[in-house]
């Protein structure tokens, strides 16, 4: 991973991380020189018009995710239509969503058969629905991978989502920059769902940060399930079982609404607390700075609305705004960008409930 503990007062901006923005600018044209005769000048990259707000050419989308039963997954339906919604030549076709695997591939199969120009899934399994992207692909739908990753690269032609490890490693630096004094420091993980690849991901990114701080030792760790109740069970389990640490890293923001009742509830405030996602009720919390929530690393789900503009672009055979190359890229993997007081107001607007 490149240098991650640097810690600037104002992080990259959202419209800076979101690739996929077609409003970021016009596309960059670079030219390059052979000779000093400007006959021999020529252009050293893409001149087609790269994807942007004047309306083009009309596409279909199709949109695929699973149900909305968590905060951060009504956030990326929120997302997907307003974005498209942004747009006179987009039409969305978007279905109900479900976590039944063989469910969801019937709804991509629908979207496939009614021809859509292209697809955004996200996958309530990306494995288990390897097969049906890659039946859109054959089919000559390009598509838009969110998030959960397909088993191959063949299956999707362009992936875009978060950043689990970084998460991990962005809460433990900044976890570690606080504490990088104290001696014998403690803290706990309230983990995620530990059958999930992403949570192991997260939970390996956090332990790698902290070997950069030999003062710290994680001294327990809990596996929630994503839900308020769940955050809440385990949490009143590790306050009880630890009288005493100085950090907390909760993975997911919607778990840790139950985590701060069971805080609460124990009278507990001699900590401090760093979420993951980026609730609107975690940036509340964070700006209000009364509690023991500090912190939170982000999960952008505007993730979905790069996705549109992914879709638009490749639908309209134009590129992404603001990169020179022909093609949208293959991959985009967003920043995991920590909020906290000093620059919760600029993501205030990006917070899900």
């Amino acid at each position: 991973m490149p240098e991650p503990m640097r810690f600037p007062s104002r992080l990259t901006s959202r419209r800076g991380l979101l690739l996929g923005t077609a409003a970021v600018s016009a596309g960059a044209l670079l030219t390059g020189c052979t000779s000093n005769d400007p006959e021999d000048e020529e252009p050293a990259a893409d001149t087609r018009p790269a994807a942007d707000d004047k309306p083009g050419k009309q596409v279909t989308i199709g949109f695929a995710g699973p149900q909305a039963d968590h905060g951060w997954l009504n956030a990326i339906n929120d997302n997907a239509k307003s974005r498209a919604g942004k747009y006179s030549d987009v039409t969305l076709e978007i279905t109900e969503g479900s976590n039944d695997t063989a469910q969801q591939i019937g709804q991509i199969e629908t979207l496939i058969n009614k021809k859509v120009d292209v697809l955004v899934v996200l996958p309530a399994d990306g494995k288990a629905l390897t097969q049906v992207g890659l039946k859109a692909m054959r089919a000559g739908i390009p598509v838009v991978n969110l998030d959960r990753i397909f088993n191959t690269p063949q299956a999707y032609r362009c992936w875009i989502g978060g950043d689990n490890y970084g998460m991990g490693l962005n809460a433990g630096h900044y976890i570690g920059e606080k504490l990088k004094g104290k001696a014998d420091a403690r803290v706990v993980e309230l983990a995620g769902l530990d059958n999930l690849e992403l949570t192991k991901q997260r939970t390996q990114g956090f332990d790698d940060a902290l070997k950069n701080y030999p003062n710290i030792k994680k001294v327990a760790r809990q596996a929630a399930d994503f839900t308020v109740e769940s955050g809440q069970a385990k949490m009143a389990q590790l306050l009880q079982a630890q009288s005493k640490f100085d950090a907390l890293w909760n993975h997911d923001d919607d778990q840790g609404v139950g985590a701060l009742r069971a805080v609460e509830q124990a009278g507990r405030d001699d900590f401090m607390m760093v979420g993951g996602a980026g609730a609107l009720s975690a940036f509340q919390a964070i700006k209000q700075d009364n509690g023991v929530l500090k912190a939170t690393v982000l999960y952008p789900p505007t993730m979905a609305a790069s996705a549109i503009d992914l879709a638009r672009a490749l639908g309209q055979g134009k590129g992404v705004a603001g990169l020179a190359e022909y093609e949208i890229p293959a991959s985009i993997t967003l920043y995991s960008a920590v909020v906290d007081k000093e620059n919760v107001d600029q993501y205030m607007s990006t917070g899900f409930r």
